[in-house]
């Protein structure tokens, strides 16, 4: 399908099926109300946040712009157009969940596969020293006097 011109573009995004990633209800675009009530503040909170969002983008059938699957046409004038539209959405979601320090760090981003796999890199680790403190409380655990 090539771009057929303002009056054809219209009607081609109106007939996107609503179980199409490119498919924006028009609650989608609506501002004021973040995807998740939860604020991502860094490491201590990434895998709840993480979580968080990949359950709502996937209610919002928009989980391809974080995982790659859903690409940018190279063929179709239209069909890139939405896809803009759709990531600049999404980007929105994310920026919207974000702590102010954080936000402040993203806010010139221009994709949201870009800004995810940003957060996942910087955020999601695993301390070492609470791992190592977890593990000493287990190895101390006693039940009258003996070791568990």
């Amino acid at each position: 399908m090539g771009d057929t011109g303002a009056g054809g573009t219209l009607t081609m995004i109106n007939k996107l099926d609503f179980g199409d990633p490119l498919y924006l209800h028009p609650s989608d675009t609506t501002t004021g109300t973040p995807i998740i009530s939860i604020k991502l503040k860094g490491t201590e909170n990434y895998n709840i946040w993480s979580r968080s969002m990949l359950l709502a983008l996937g209610t919002k059938n928009k989980l391809g712009f974080i995982n790659g699957s859903c690409v940018k046409s190279t063929t179709d004038n239209a069909l890139a157009s939405q896809w803009d539209r759709c990531n600049t959405v999404v980007l929105s979601w994310m920026l919207d969940t974000l702590s102010e320090e954080l936000y402040n760090g993203q806010i010139f981003s221009t994709n949201a596969l870009t800004v995810w796999n940003d957060l996942k890199e910087t955020y999601d680790k695993i301390d070492g020293s609470v791992i190592f403190n977890l593990h000493q409380k287990i190895n101390s655990i006693k039940q009258n006097d003996s070791s568990i």
